[in-house]
Parts: structure tokens; sequence; C-alpha cells
């Protein structure tokens, strides 16, 4: 019955979790006209807003075949394989091993002067992801900005989102910096974050991650609202953004006499006289005997007796014909048979090739480093957030597994306006996640279907506590009918005397008509001894 009882239980929350489900509707977010961009991908197909790249092998001119096309990946825009909001969809890399670029310009370009830039974006691994990346490109504002020719070599200003290949998994914040003095651009990595990336690629859910860069040179990277890292743009990048005041003189070589050998061998050791540097490291076993019955004279095989030569076989051709080889019948009951050795042990005598001891080099002058000099290429720049301004959005991506989902690009400079967007966005899906995800009544259903024992162990853990309250709170009168009698221990309240004692005196309840009993006396404080008999014996007449 408990069994029973808790079975209906469960169905009513699981009918009551798939009203909830039929009930969520997906609302598209609205346009941010002042976001730099922003895409939700809910507003049709991607002519006319995304480009597909055709930029061709290295190389390589193009052909009316598309073979030399680098990026021949598919994209589409379709609902997720999970689907938690109807009607939502994203941006879909379809085809697993190809090359991917796709790209779509900004709404006004982004110029890094005294706003922060704010940059966030869904994943989702549906599939999961053995190697791979999901991050996204961007793309430098400048006249030689093709979107048809986007790859690899197209110039970008970040490079932001997770990589994975094997157990290496990564979440990469790239910038590209130009040298003052060169004028060449070099990437800076920021360091990688102290945390636990490895759920983000298996859990197949989707998940947010957002870079916010301050106009102070600070930066944050989170994932999912939370902050997995921070740093600054001075400090926590490799290489460093300043270089090193000095720098090692390439002109400088070491001293011939430099003796960087911090221990040598000692110069007066000598081999001792009895030294042997030609005793073998094992040795026969000279106390080692042969065991009697050892059959040296009999081989292990022999000759095959009823092997006869083949009527095809041609001596000319095949050689002379040899019967194959049999175990000898003679050693199957012999400890052994054919030449005995001894085994072999390890020599005593044996101490391999004399080398002297090593001893500290009185002469060590310490591992030899050429001088510093003021490095000429050095160089201080105070606002490295002031990069190359931002003209478009690209994803240029290979993935060994393919389902990797994007949705809900923004790129903005105001706080506001992020936040908004991802009430919009995030938290729309978040709240219908937890809509469906089923409670913890559900779940232990869904494994009671699969595993029907654990409905012993539900009826098990449900009736044990009712039955150790019954056994262990019963007994007290407290709990019990008030008309009834119960035992009381020493420890228990005073009780009231019992009615069918007389003379202040307690009658024990085990004791017979006839027996003793112990009444106490007040005046003589002591204890005398008559008959549970209540009838008086008959006097005798004198």
């Amino acid at each position: 019955m408990p069994g029973l009882i808790l079975a209906l239980f469960l169905l009513v929350c699981v009918s009551a979790a798939s009203q909830e489900k039929s009930q969520i509707v997906y609302r598209p977010p609205e346009v941010l006209e002042d976001a730099h961009f922003a895409e939700s991908f809910d507003s049709g197909p991607l002519e006319g807003r995304w480009v597909l790249s055709q930029a061709t092998r290295e190389g390589e001119e193009e052909e009316e075949d598309d073979t030399a096309v680098k990026y021949d990946g598919i994209w589409a825009v379709e609902e997720p394989v999970e689907q938690v909001l109807p009607g939502n969809r994203g941006l879909v890399l379809k085809s697993a091993g190809r090359h991917h670029a796709i790209s779509a310009p900004l709404l006004r370009a982004f110029h890094f002067l005294d706003q922060p830039l704010i940059v966030q974006y869904e994943v989702q691994f549906q599939q999961g992801m053995d190697c791979g990346g999901a991050y996204i490109k961007l793309l430098s504002q400048s006249e030689q900005l093709n979107l048809t020719r986007f790859s690899d070599t197209t110039p970008y200003s970040i490079m932001f989102g997770p990589d994975k290949c094997g157990e290496d998994h990564k979440l990469h914040f790239i910038f590209r910096h130009r040298n003052p003095l060169t004028g060449r651009y070099e990437e800076r990595h920021a360091r990688r974050p102290d945390w636990d990336l490895r759920e983000y690629f298996t859990d197949r859910r989707a998940h947010l991650y957002t870079l916010r860069l301050y106009p102070d040179n600070s930066f944050e990277i989170l994932i999912d609202q939370s902050v997995v890292s921070k740093g600054s743009l001075l400090e926590d990048m490799t290489p460093p953004v300043t270089p090193p005041r000095e720098a090692p003189d390439p002109s400088d070589t070491k001293p011939t006499d430099w003796d960087d050998r911090q221990r040598i061998p000692d110069p007066s050791a000598i081999k001792p006289a009895d030294w042997d540097e030609e005793a073998p490291r094992q040795i026969p076993d000279p106390a080692a005997q042969k065991p009697p019955g050892w059959l040296e004279q009999e081989p292990d095989f022999i000759p095959d007796t009823l092997a006869q030569r083949p009527q095809d076989w041609d001596e000319q051709i095949d050689g002379e014909w040899e019967a194959p080889l049999v175990p000898n019948p003679a050693c199957k009951d012999a400890i052994g048979c054919g030449p005995w050795t001894p085994p072999m042990i390890s020599n005593p005598a044996y101490k391999g090739k004399w080398k002297p001891p090593m001893i500290d080099n009185p002469n060590y002058q310490g591992q030899w480093q050429p001088r510093l000099i003021p490095n000429p290429g050095y160089f201080e720049d105070p606002h490295p957030f002031r990069m190359a301004p931002l003209g478009a959005v690209g994803l240029e991506l290979w993935a060994q597994t393919a389902g990797v989902l994007f949705d809900n690009l923004l790129v903005c400079a105001d706080m506001r306006l992020a936040r908004r967007w991802t009430r919009l966005t995030w938290e729309q899906r978040l709240s219908a996640e937890r809509a469906l995800a089923p409670g913890v009544l559900v779940r232990l259903l869904s494994a009671a279907i699969q595993r029907p024992w654990l409905w012993g162990l539900y009826v098990f853990t449900v009736g044990l506590p009712i039955i150790l309250f019954i056994s262990f709170m019963w007994p007290d009168k407290r709990f019990g009918p008030p008309d009834q009698e119960y035992y009381y221990k020493k420890s228990d309240e005073p009780q009231p005397d019992d009615p069918l004692d007389s003379l202040g005196s307690h009658r024990s309840r085990t004791q017979g008509a006839g027996e003793p009993v112990g009444l106490w006396d007040e005046t003589s404080g002591m204890t005398s001894k008559t008959t549970s008999d209540p009838k008086p014996e008959p006097r005798s007449r004198k």
C-alpha cells in the first residue's frame, strides 16, 4: 500500500510537469538599436545578414566547381535537438571534420575610446566535443576587410571563446596589440582561468560566455554570469604588453675558459687493483647439479616417422625433403631432455666499468649568461585597451564533432543594454530549463521505472521511520490511552499511590496468596513479614 500511494503521487507530479511544459512559450528578444551587433537568429534566413566565406586554399585559384574553396562546411539556422523553448533557433555548425567560416558586419564600428566593450554569446555542444573550437573573432575595421574572403589570415582585434582538443579544455581571450616601434601586430593571450571547464564541453547544455573590457585596461570573463577570470591587459597577458627594459646582449659570447661544470670526476682517484672490469654480470650457478632423470642424450624433438614425402615434391625445385619434427615421446615423462646447463646467477665479483667519484668543482663559475643591455625594443603603452576598431563578427572554425549551436550574439558598449539582452535571452532560457527540470520525486519515479527493485527500497525507506517511531514511543503513557496502566522506570516522574495498597505499603503484584509480604512499620522503621492471605486464622479456645 505505501508503494502504491508513492507511485500515484509521483505520477501526479509527472503530469503537472508535463502540463507546465506545454505552457512554455518562446518570446523572441526585441531589436536593440543601440547595440553595435545583436543577433538571435529568429528573423529568417542568413542571406542578407551573414556572409559565407568563399576563400580558397592558399596558392590555388577559385574554380567553378568550388573544389578549391577552403571553407566547405555547412551552416544552418535551426532549433536545438533537445528544445526547451519551442520556436527558438540558433546557428548550427553541421559538418564534422570540415572548415567553416561565416561573418556579419557590425551595425556600426566599435572604437576603443572611453566606453567598455561587452561581448557575449551562447554556445551549446549538442553532441559533446572531441576536438574543435567555438570561439568568435571580432574583425578589425579597415578598407581591406572583405567578408567574402574571410579566412584565418583576416586581421582581427579580439578572439574569444571555448576551445577543446583531447583533455585540453581552453577558454581563449586573445587580443592583437600593435607595437608602436615596429607597427607590427602581436598576439597577447590571457592566462588560463583557474576553473574546471570540462563540464561545459560535455553536459550538452547551452552556456553563456561573456567578455567585458574596460577603458582602464581591466577585463572580466564570465560563464553563465559567473566570473571565471579577471585581470589587467598590462599585467596578466602572455607575452606582456610592455617588454622588459633590459635584454641579453646578442653579441656577447661565453669566454673559452669559463667553467660551468658544477661537479667533476675526482682527478686524484685511482682504480683499485682488484677491480675487474671484464667480469661478467652473470655466471653459471656453481652449486647447481643436473637433476636425476634428465635425458641428456634425448633431443626435445625428433623427425616424425609417420610422415611421408608428398608425391609432387621436386627435390630440384623444393630441395631435399625432411620429415617435420614432433615432440620426443621419450621426454613426455622425463624431467628434461637435451643438453643440461646450470642456471645463471648474479656474479658476486661483478663491479662494471670503473669510474672516478664525482666531487664539487673548485673552479665552478656558475651558469654563464650574456650581459644585459638596454632593450632596443622597449616601449611603454599605458593604453592597450585602444585597439584597432571593430568592423565585423566572424566564426572561423574547424570541429571534429558537428552540432555546435551558437545563439544570441551581442556586441555593445552599455552594461545596462547587456543586462537587458541577457534578461530577454539567457534568463528566458534558464526559466524554461528550470520549469522542465524534473523534481526529486519525478527523478525517483523515473529511476524506479528503469530499476523496479527500487520500489522495495522506497517502501523500506518510508516505512522504517514510522515503525521505529511506533516501537519506541508507544509504551510511553504520554502517547497512549489515559485510562491504561503502564510500567514506570525509576527515572520517571513520581506517580500517585496504588489504591489497592493498604497501610502505606506497596504490595508486589507478582506474589501469590500465602506468600510473605513486607509491611513497613512507621513507628519502628522496620519491615515485618506477613502472609498475603487476607483471611485471619481462627483462634483456639483454652
